[in-house]
């Protein structure tokens, strides 16, 4: 049998880092990172049979466990037909008018094949479509994270955070300058930034609900407040909700909080674990896309088959009567169990926990964080030395203490008895 350690050292001879994607390399909380075999439900195994109860599901996608017999059937029906065309097919058709109905603020939609490519699309629709199209600057907020695009790389969440870089090399200065970087969950900010700038930012882009910082909930007047100042300036909003987007409620964040954004990119969930990303908007913005309009965007797997299948399959498992009760249920009773067992089992310990639908967070810290800066507050060294525990107890938990984590419909009650059984354990070794 090859051991993890043994393919993580042949992986970084011809991988960067022995990686396809930073946060997965363990080098924040230290160790080897376990090579997937295998999954089922909510469980994957690695390359030396160990079994993990499996909390961050593709980072999200995989919101009804692995390997969902329903989705599989589907990709499987939809292979023999073709891998890709490079046409137009019906499916994408059916993929966008299921998106549409189930998130009102979209009157069309345009699929792509990453969520970086949805997000950077995004913003050239919004820079396009705002006012007379001269518009140049884009507010984002410190700690949200919006894919790899070069302008959106200040200040960002998830692997940036977890690596401590503020932005990236290879991204000329010339390239940011037109990105404002505000402080999440500061409506004040909001204000005086289009007080200053009104008459040049195209738009604001914000995860509704932050999931590359941790879990952190935005505040009903910060989104109103968005929300006011781009209407009353004629700036763009677009909600960020590959993270939120089917995972907190049917219609995303932007149902829960009742706000309606002008464009809305979403990724994950939709494509159920292949890549599958899309964007959209209000029809009169939408409409500013090649070939009907000016703005270009263009992508050769977008809308691939197997992919909308895959998607397509998810969607209609979720959209049945109480899924989302259950799922949001399941989360809470974990993270109320993870809350109630720490202060049992180590009395003193600075620990809290939130969750919103099958999103959820845990900090080392006395409450729950609503910013960056109380993200960077958190104990870290303490949540590194409870991952590991964790995982030596087959829990496997986001390997950075700067991801949210995920519940799937898979996760009974058995198995987050399970889960609180080993984090009892856990916080009895590093109290």
């Amino acid at each position: 049998m090859t051991s993890n350690e043994q393919l993580f050292e042949r992986a970084q001879r011809s991988i960067p880092g022995g990686v396809n994607s930073p946060v997965r390399a363990f080098r924040s909380v230290g160790g080897t990172p376990r090579f997937i075999q295998r999954a089922a439900g909510p469980y994957f195994w690695d390359a030396e049979g160990a079994r993990y109860i499996d909390y961050i599901g593709s980072w999200g996608p995989m919101i009804l466990g692995h390997a969902h017999a329903a989705v599989v059937q589907a990709m499987q029906d939809a292979l023999p037909r073709g891998i890709s065309f490079g046409a137009p097919t019906e499916a994408e058709i059916q993929m966008a008018e299921a998106l549409i109905e189930r998130v009102p603020s979209m009157h069309q939609v345009r699929m792509v094949s990453s969520s970086t490519e949805a997000a950077m699309s995004a913003i050239r629709l919004a820079r396009g479509a705002a006012g007379d199209g001269s518009r140049r600057k884009v507010i984002k907020f410190e700690g949200c994270y919006h894919g790899h695009a070069d302008s959106l790389l200040v200040k960002a969440g998830s692997g940036l955070l977890t690596f401590g870089h503020p932005s990236s090399a290879g991204v000329p200065a010339e390239i940011t300058q037109h990105t404002l970087v505000l402080d999440y969950n500061n409506p004040q900010q909001l204000q005086d930034a289009f007080k200053q700038y009104a008459d040049d930012i195209a738009c604001v882009i914000v995860e509704p609900i932050a999931g590359n910082m941790n879990l952190v909930r935005a505040t009903a007047e910060f989104l109103r407040t968005m929300r006011e100042q781009c209407s009353a300036h004629g700036a763009l909003l677009i909600f960020d909700e590959v993270m939120s987007g089917f995972r907190v409620a049917a219609g995303g964040a932007q149902a829960l909080y009742g706000i309606d954004p002008d464009i809305t990119v979403l990724g994950k969930v939709i494509g159920g674990g292949m890549p599958l990303a899309a964007f959209g908007g209000k029809r009169n913005v939408m409409q500013r896309l090649a070939p009907l309009g000016n703005v270009y965007q263009a992508g050769t797997l977008s809308g691939n088959p197997v992919a909308v299948a895959c998607g397509l399959a998810t969607l209609k498992e979720v959209a049945r009567p109480g899924f989302y009760d259950e799922l949001g249920k399941r989360t809470r009773t974990l993270v109320d169990r993870l809350v109630a067992t720490a202060r049992r089992s180590a009395p003193g310990l600075a620990f809290s926990g939130d969750s919103v639908g099958g999103m959820f967070g845990i900090y080392f810290a006395a409450a729950v964080p609503d910013c960056y800066a109380d993200i960077i507050a958190c104990d870290i060294e303490r949540f590194k030395r409870f991952f590991h525990a964790m995982l030596a107890r087959g829990v496997y938990l986001a390997p950075s203490a700067y991801e949210a984590g995920f519940v799937s419909i898979a996760h009974d009650d058995a198995v987050i008895d399970a889960t609180i059984a080993a984090a009892e354990e856990a916080f009895a070794e590093i109290r």
